[in-house]
């Protein structure tokens, strides 16, 4: 059975990854350096998105159950850096807020509605791990010292990953592959894609398959190593890579939704 970070750790791994990237925030010599990973945005736009996602999913969670995104509306964010970081702190605690308070068993929207993660206020925290651990990497390289992402999140990470932004019941618009993602810390993953839909196993041992299970292509790495490469922060080939190389560009391009 696949091993899921317990509620009060997934609150705990929001709170410490919020506070890093607000102290990376804090030592940037400016707020208008273009990141690099984000290229569209400045290490401002970085911080106002991070806690306008936090102050949305806030109000979603608080809104429960619902057929359509709740109407959330997000105040616009200070310019002035001390006051931007206060308004990043009151983001993360609004989220944190609300998820204390109901819990993670409380239904809610989310965008994730036909994959393999649940609509709950759970998945939702699992979730927004990742989008503050992403994002801390995100300004840390803007300053040019980016830190390796903290195993205990990374590792969770890449089967959070793969379960809501792979898995579900879109068909894979190519021909029917199988993808492997091999973490050293001694957790592997399946992603089997087809005409029926995406779904991902995790493996029992980090080995790849043989024969007729063979993969189409395996992606070898630190947990840390395969998260960036999933939300393409850093090149699939920077991994080791066996196989079709050619499979991981095409789930990079996929764009179920289209």
């Amino acid at each position: 059975m696949t091993e899921i970070l317990e509620f009060p750790v997934l609150l705990r791994l929001i709170d410490e990854r919020s506070i890093a990237f607000r102290a990376a925030v804090a030592s940037a010599p400016r707020l208008d350096a273009r990141v690099p990973t984000c290229p569209e945005w400045t290490l401002r736009d970085l911080v106002q998105h991070l806690g306008g996602v936090q102050r949305r999913w806030a109000g979603i969670v608080a809104a429960g159950p619902a057929d359509a995104r709740p109407d959330v509306t997000v105040p616009e964010a200070p310019q002035e850096r001390a006051a931007l970081l206060a308004w990043s702190a009151e983001s993360t605690e609004q989220l944190l807020g609300a998820l204390r308070e109901f819990g993670q068993d409380r239904g809610c929207w989310t965008w994730w509605g036909g994959s393999g993660s649940p609509q709950t206020s759970g998945a939702v925290a699992r979730h927004q791990v990742q989008e503050a651990m992403v994002h801390t990497y995100d300004a840390q390289i803007t300053l040019g010292a980016p830190q390796p992402l903290p195993d205990e999140a990374a590792v969770d990470g890449v089967d959070e990953f793969l379960s809501t932004c792979c898995a579900g019941t879109d068909p894979w618009p190519h021909e029917p592959a199988a993808v492997e993602y091999h973490a050293t810390e001694g957790r592997s993953w399946r992603l089997a894609l087809s005409a029926d839909g995406t779904r991902v196993t995790e493996l029992p041992a980090p080995a790849p398959g043989t024969g007729e299970d063979a993969a189409g292509a395996t992606l070898r790495g630190t947990a840390g190593e395969l998260v960036l490469a999933l939300y393409g922060r850093i090149p699939v080939n920077s991994l080791k890579v066996d196989g079709d190389p050619r499979l991981f560009d095409l789930l990079l391009a996929w764009d179920p939704s289209a």
